[in-house]
């Protein structure tokens, strides 16, 4: 009698090719995880330091007021849009756009973080630490002026820094970005170590 040859695979050979599967894909993603992680840090400064150079240009080109809101509680970046003031009464702001960060990323500040902040704003102990030089604590929003400088609500100069970290991470992988009031210049900064400290470096 012939033997009848059974085509394709055995359920054991099924199960051993799943399983070596799932192996290589958990490999796989530990080792791209940090690559993943890395990219939210990159995406978050990306994001904050083209939200406030855009703005400021923004309100160059169109010769109005924007400003820049930050919130610690959400994450999110709020560009919004002051009218011209009629009869000495500006109008209400108007929303432009909003910005969220990656869940895993937020506005703050670390435990290690030099107290010497970039750009000389503050000691790095606020997380969004603008109104630098005005007596009134840390503001939260920068308003950027037609004339390219940036300012508070009743017309000072507004310089500061907002920190970017990741709490899961360590506080190498920060960021910080500066404005200057007088000027409106905004720079990026990362952290380096130097003969073992952690310093601000300008990215």
């Amino acid at each position: 009698m012939r033997s009848r040859k059974h085509r394709g695979f055995s359920l054991l050979e099924l199960m051993i090719t799943v399983s070596i599967a799932l192996i290589l894909m958990g490999a796989t993603y530990m080792g791209m995880r940090p690559l993943l992680y890395k990219g939210h840090i990159d995406g978050a400064y990306a994001t904050t330091l083209g939200v406030l150079r855009n703005t400021r240009h923004l309100a160059i080109t169109q010769s109005h007021e924007y400003l820049v809101v930050f919130d610690n509680a959400t994450g999110t970046i709020t560009v919004q849009y002051q009218p011209p003031a009629v009869g000495g009464v500006f109008p209400p702001v108007q929303l432009v756009q909003t910005y969220t960060l990656p869940a895993d990323m937020s506005f703050g500040v670390r435990a290690g973080f030099p107290a010497s902040a970039p750009d000389g704003f503050g000691t790095g102990i606020a997380s969004v630490d603008f109104g630098q030089g005005l007596g009134a604590g840390s503001l939260n929003y920068v308003a950027f002026m037609p004339d390219g400088t940036s300012r508070d609500t009743l017309g000072n100069y507004n310089g500061g820094v907002v920190y970017i970290t990741r709490a899961a991470d360590t506080i190498n992988t920060s960021r910080a970005i500066t404005v200057w009031g007088a000027t409106g210049r905004v720079r990026g900064w990362r952290l380096d170590q130097q003969a073992g400290a952690p310093i601000w470096v300008q990215q």
